[in-house]
C-alpha cells in the first residue's frame, strides 16, 4: 500500500514538473500578430459641419390694436389662413370719463354755436333778397354757417368714436375691427372673449391680438461654432434634417452669416440663416428642431483608406505596406501623401495603388477561432 503511494506522488511530482517546462517553453516561444488586409478603395469624401437651430417663418407680423379696449368677439383661431384686411378680432371700446364728458361739453357748445350762426344766417339771406345787405356780406354769413355746421358734425363724430369706437361717416374704417395686414395663417391668438387690450402707441408696444406668418416661405435660424464659421459662406448647399418629420431631409440654401459672435454657454456661436425648399407634399410647422449639415470639401471618386490605416509623423505619413503573405505576413514602411479625411476615411492623393495591400488591425486569435468554429 505504502508502495503504490509513493509510485502516485512522483507520478503527480513529474507531471508538475513537465507541465512547468512545457508553460514557460510555451511563454518562451515568438508571439506571430496577424493583420488584416486593406487595399486602397475608390469613393467619395465629405467634410461637414453641423448646425443646430430651428425652422421658422421668414415674416411673421404681429397683429395689434388702434384702440384700446376689450375683447368683444375673436373670428379666428390659430391655424387658419387669413387674407389681407380679413376681421380677426373685434373690440368694444370702454371710454374714459373725462374724454366722453369733454367730447359732450364739445357737441353742445358746437349745437349752441350752431343754432346760432343758424339764426343769422336767415335774418341775412332774407335781408340780401330785399337788397339791403351786399351779396359779399351774405356769402360771408353762408360761409359761417356751413363751418359751423361742420364742426357740429366734427364733434358728434368724435363723440361717437369715444364712444362707440367708430363714427357714421367712417365706417370701413373702423379701429374697433382688428383686421390682419398680410395674407398667410394664424399661428396664434393670445387673447380671449373679455380680454383688456392696449392700443399701440409711442410708449407702448400695444396688446398683441394674433401673429400670422406666411408659411410658404420657411427659413433655417441655427448657431455655428467659430472654430467652423470662417469655412463657410453665403450661397453654400445645405441638407436639413427635421427631427419631428421622422428625421425628413430638405434642400437649403444660407443666405447669411452673422458678422457679430455671441457667447452661448461659453463657447462663441455665430447665427446662420438659410432659405428652405418645401415641397407641396410637407408641411412644416413653425419653431420645429432641426440640423443643419453644411458640407464644407468634398472629393470625389478618389483613392481613400480607413484613417487607422495612416500613421501620421511630423508632416510625414506611412502605410505598413503588405510584401509577402506567407509564410508569415511582412510589411515595409512606406510614405503615402494623403487629401481630405472626414475622420473615417482618408484620401490617398500618391504612394499607392488599388492593387496595394495594407496592414490593417490586429486580428484577435481568439475572435478568430470562435468566428471558425461559428463556420
Amino acid at each position: 500500500m505504502k508502495k503504490i503511494g509513493k509510485i502516485t506522488l512522483l507520478v503527480l511530482i513529474a507531471a508538475a514538473v513537465i507541465g512547468t517546462f512545457y508553460f514557460l517553453w510555451q511563454k518562451s516561444r515568438p508571439v506571430i500578430t496577424v493583420y488584416e488586409l486593406v487595399s486602397p478603395a475608390t469613393d467619395s469624401i465629405q467634410t461637414k459641419t453641423v448646425a443646430t437651430g430651428k425652422v421658422e417663418p421668414r415674416y411673421e407680423v404681429l397683429i395689434k390694436p388702434q384702440m384700446s379696449g376689450i375683447i368683444s368677439e375673436v373670428l379666428k383661431e390659430a391655424g387658419q389662413m387669413v387674407k389681407e384686411g380679413e376681421i380677426i378680432a373685434r373690440i368694444k371700446v370702454i371710454p374714459e370719463m373725462v374724454q366722453l364728458s369733454s367730447a359732450e361739453s364739445r357737441v353742445r357748445i358746437a349745437e349752441i354755436n350752431l343754432e346760432q350762426i343758424t339764426a343769422s344766417f336767415k335774418r341775412d339771406e332774407e335781408l340780401h333778397k330785399q337788397g339791403v345787405i351786399a351779396r359779399e356780406e351774405f356769402e360771408m354769413s353762408s360761409s359761417n354757417y356751413k363751418k359751423a355746421k361742420e364742426e357740429t358734425e366734427n364733434a358728434k363724430d368724435a363723440l361717437e368714436i369715444i364712444r362707440e369706437g367708430i363714427s357714421r361717416r367712417s365706417t370701413t374704417a373702423s379701429t374697433t375691427q382688428v383686421r390682419s395686414t398680410i395674407n398667410g395663417m394664424i399661428l396664434d391668438v393670445p387673447v380671449k372673449v373679455g380680454n383688456s387690450v392696449i392700443q399701440s402707441n409711442t410708449f407702448n408696444d400695444g396688446t398683441t391680438i394674433a401673429s400670422v406668418a406666411d408659411m410658404g416661405n420657411m427659413i433655417f435660424r441655427g448657431n455655428v461654432d467659430e472654430t467652423e464659421v470662417g469655412r463657410i459662406r453665403e450661397g453654400m448647399p445645405i441638407k436639413l434634417i427635421v427631427g419631428a418629420m421622422e428625421s425628413r431631409t430638405f434642400e437649403a440654401t444660407l443666405e447669411y452669416v452673422s458678422p457679430k459672435g455671441t457667447l452661448d454657454n461659453g463657447a462663441v456661436v455665430f447665427e446662420i440663416k438659410a432659405a428652405v425648399s418645401i415641397p407641396e407634399d410637407a408641411f412644416i410647422r413653425a419653431g420645429y428642431s432641426a440640423n443643419a449639415e453644411i458640407v464644407l470639401k468634398e472629393a470625389d471618386n478618389v483613392l481613400t483608406l480607413p484613417e487607422s490605416c495612416v500613421e501620421f509623423s511630423n508632416d510625414s505619413a506611412f502605410v505598413q505596406l503588405l510584401k509577402e503573405e506567407k509564410p508569415q505576413q511582412v510589411f515595409e514602411k512606406h510614405p503615402v501623401k494623403t487629401g481630405l479625411s472626414d475622420g473615417i476615411k482618408i484620401e490617398i492623393t500618391q504612394g499607392l495603388t488599388a492593387a496595394d495591400r495594407v496592414r490593417g488591425a490586429a486580428i484577435d486569435p481568439k475572435a478568430k477561432a470562435i468566428a471558425t468554429d461559428k463556420q
